[in-house]
């Protein structure tokens, strides 16, 4: 993030436990956002860790919960879509966004994140030579991770039929999206 609104980012943000756990995916590509997709979550994620993990790389983005794919982004560019290229930094927060998880009960604080295991596969990028990001001897570049194999494709397919609650492809401005014309 840069401090302007034309970032780049990708988010796994938590909407507190009315009726439910939510999580909100959202990819930021140059612009401000709004690619939000949501899903109810099928465990309880304050009762044990979880693996929150994303594959980006310069064919698509997935995020995964444990090996479960629950969002994909391809890169069209081709058709005029954004996709992320800026490079990137990790942040964690707990903040009150009310509108989304209603009014804060503060006196029931402090409130706690905690990690184990963190780990971050990068490359470091360069601004001299900024495509050698994209080099296939990273694993995230390798074939097999430019598109999911039939299984992660089942699978991401439930997942999505049974968990997602909203999807910015079928929200009034889907148009601003050239990839929620794709099937």
């Amino acid at each position: 993030m840069n401090g302007s609104n034309k970032h780049d980012e990708l988010d796994f943000e938590f909407l507190g436990k009315k009726g439910g756990y939510i999580l909100s995916t959202n990819v930021f590509a140059q612009d401000s956002g709004n690619r939000e997709q949501q899903f109810s979550l099928w465990f309880d994620p304050t009762s044990a860790f979880h693996d929150y993990k994303f594959l980006w790389n310069q064919h698509q983005i997935v995020f995964y919960i444990d090996t479960v794919p629950i969002r994909v982004l391809k890169n069209v560019k081709g058709i005029g879509a954004r996709y992320p290229s800026q490079p990137m930094y990790v942040h964690a927060s707990v903040w009150n966004k009310t509108q989304w998880v209603g009014p804060v009960d503060w006196k029931r604080g402090p409130f706690y994140a905690n990690y184990r295991s963190f780990e971050i596969n990068g490359c470091d990028y360069s601004e001299s030579d900024p495509r050698k990001c994209e080099s296939l001897k990273y694993s995230w570049n390798a074939k097999k991770n430019w598109q999911l194999d039939p299984q992660q494709q089942r699978v991401y397919q439930t997942y999505k039929k049974r968990h997602i609650v909203f999807d910015y492809c079928n929200s009034n401005s889907s148009s601003n999206f050239p990839e929620c014309k794709l099937p």
